[in-house]
């Protein structure tokens, strides 16, 4: 069963309830009715919000004046809220053309984050320092990046590093270090970025900045945490042996105290590089490490400060990406409860990715139509967010089908393949 999306076209100013919660700045009432309307739990749009579901549930159950901005704009954005309606400055971010979404995400973005910072919902220590409010301005950015093209958010993220190494020089030597890891962070995602357009040049090239600003931190699980998504980069773009050398690398950053998400997000990379690698028997010890520890895991576990929560739906999206890497004729097994769990995944981006890994398993099984209609409708999403990520994804499927006798479905597929330019 395909995951709850937000439906399109909704004319939100005829639901009155809404419009009169909105009218009395009663915000999280608006977000409350809007998700019922859209058809979410609170989990799936706390997932799509980059929330925990208690986060979410504060924010609608809350009739503070002190709404934290950034957390109302990127409400609005997953729910397809004309941004007025939560106290924001409209700015028909749905459908706007790509220059002018940039120029919103420049501007009007921009100038939400300075008045976030001073409320309620800003860092959690209260801390009033520069680096605490670039912190947040990068996780601002990196709740938005689910539904949003990345190309569009990356001339921003650059200017937000730019701002950070100019603070940094002027920083006192006390403070140097906390700006590094601000730096740190923030260079990681423009990675990410680049990894999603597929400039993997200047994904390796940010991955790199984000190892040395780490270090430059003395934060070793900072390091260790930068380390590991250059090796899920490096798994992910035909790297398995560097790869699998990072993880290593990675573990000895953190020693022995090593906090059990850890040891789960780790071994989750390892799983897929040696999947990477055609390795059968290795990928299933380090999925079975990753499940055994996971079940270790407290309900609420103090987490890695930069990885959600590691749960059943991320175990079954390894369980298919390491399927779908394995070439073998007896891959990972994958249920259709797996592929059910993974793909209730909010994340638009991750959710396409995923996608195009259970067709693989149906193309193994010898389903090539059920295979490409799940392609296709991930490469359509792909194209809607320009993900070369998602495009590579979709060619690296169709190069494994060798079938001379093409139906209408892969006939299908490949004209929409072949016209796709990002």
């Amino acid at each position: 069963m395909l995951p709850t999306v937000v439906k399109q076209g909704i004319d939100w100013h005829a639901h009155g309830d809404i419009k009169d919660a909105s009218r009395t700045g009663d915000y999280g009432a608006v977000i409350r009715r809007a998700r019922r309307v859209c058809g979410m739990t609170q989990t799936q749009f706390a997932e799509r919000c980059g929330l925990s579901q208690s986060a979410v549930s504060r924010l609608e159950n809350s009739r503070s004046s002190s709404y934290n901005m950034i957390t109302l704009a990127n409400a609005a954005t997953a729910l397809g809220l004309p941004f007025e309606l939560v106290g924001l400055a409209s700015q028909h971010s749905n459908g706007i053309p790509p220059v002018e979404r940039r120029e919103f995400l420049v501007g009007g973005l921009a100038a939400a984050i300075p008045l976030a910072i001073p409320s309620s919902a800003g860092p959690a220590d209260g801390d009033p320092s520069p680096a605490a409010s670039l912190r947040l301005v990068t996780s601002s950015y990196r709740r938005l990046d689910a539904t949003t093209v990345s190309s569009d958010l990356a001339d921003t993220v650059h200017g937000h590093l730019r701002l950070i190494q100019n603070i940094a020089q002027t920083s006192t030597e006390a403070d140097r270090a906390r700006m590094a890891s601000v730096g740190s962070e923030a260079a990681s995602f423009a990675a990410w970025l680049a990894w999603d357009m597929a400039d993997y040049g200047s994904a390796r090239r940010w991955y790199g900045s984000s190892v040395k600003a780490a270090h430059a931190s003395s934060d070793k699980l900072l390091a260790a945490y930068q380390i590991g998504s250059l090796a899920s980069f490096e798994a992910d773009t035909g790297a398995p042996h560097e790869a699998l050398r990072l993880v290593s690398e990675a573990r000895h950053h953190l020693g022995s105290d090593v906090p059990v998400l850890a040891t789960v997000w780790l071994s989750s990379i390892e799983a897929i590089a040696h999947a990477s690698k055609g390795d059968r028997s290795a990928c299933e010890r380090a999925l079975r490490t990753c499940e055994r520890h996971a079940s270790k895991m407290p309900a609420d576990p103090v987490v890695w400060p930069w990885i959600f929560a590691f749960d059943e739906r991320k175990i079954a999206c390894c369980r298919i990406t390491c399927a779908a890497r394995l070439a073998s004729s007896l891959p990972i097994r994958v249920s259709e409860k797996d592929i059910a769990v993974a793909l209730s995944n909010g994340n638009d981006k991750q959710r396409a990715l995923l996608t195009i890994d259970a067709a693989t398993s149906h193309l193994r099984s010898g389903d090539a139509d059920a295979a490409f209609a799940l392609a296709s409708r991930a490469l359509g999403e792909g194209i809607r967010l320009r993900s070369g990520k998602i495009v590579e994804r979709a060619r690296r499927l169709r190069s494994t089908y060798t079938d001379s006798g093409r139906t209408a479905m892969v006939r299908e597929f490949d004209a929409q393949l072949h016209a796709t330019y990002l």
